[in-house]
């Protein structure tokens, strides 16, 4: 069943896609219309299969337990700092000998090393067939436009923008009227 966010979603892709073809048809040619249509399909096709594909792998990731965040340190200390470097922890035990150092962070590499099935459980959930098809219909309509010379390049990247935009707006006006409530 869908959820009321993906109805919304849909809703404001339809209501845009018929506003794009009125607009095509009265002030263009056909041509506009193939471009803007395949473009606008194809795109949306492509960011509703990415959203539910990311929605499946973070809910796989809940159900089992995986976390791959450290909270720990700030985000624009970790972009600045990304080795700890600059800590204001100062660490006085200069007996610390190199090779247990090293020996410590190896074992800590192999405890926090994913094994095979937890990557491919990721990736099966990032690379789902919705979202392969999605980007192979994505393809395959630029191929058809520029085949039958019916490709006008500035509509068609008009066209793949918009639903992008529309799902922005939704789900920032989603957000505000969650924090009116």
């Amino acid at each position: 069943m869908m959820s009321k966010l993906t109805l919304q979603i849909l809703k404001a892709l339809v209501v845009v896609d018929i506003f794009v073809i009125l607009i095509s048809i009265i002030f263009f040619d056909i041509k506009m219309l193939w471009n803007t249509q395949i473009g606008f399909i194809s795109a949306s096709l492509v960011m509703l299969a990415s959203m539910k594909s990311y929605k499946r792998m973070i809910d796989a990731r809940v159900e089992h337990n995986i976390i791959t965040i450290d909270d720990t340190r700030d985000t624009i200390d970790k972009l600045e700092d990304e080795h700890d470097l600059y800590s204001e922890e100062i660490i006085e035990d200069e007996s610390i000998d190199i090779r247990d150092a090293v020996k410590d962070e190896r074992e800590r590499m192999k405890k926090n090393r994913r094994t095979l099935s937890e990557t491919i459980r990721d990736t099966k959930a990032a690379l789902s067939l919705n979202r392969i098809g999605a980007y192979i219909i994505l393809i395959l309509g630029f191929f058809y436009l520029n085949r039958h010379d019916l490709l006008m390049a500035p509509a068609y990247i008009l066209a793949l923008s918009v639903p992008m935009l529309v799902i922005v707006w939704v789900l920032v006006n989603q957000k505000y009227k969650k924090s009116e409530q």
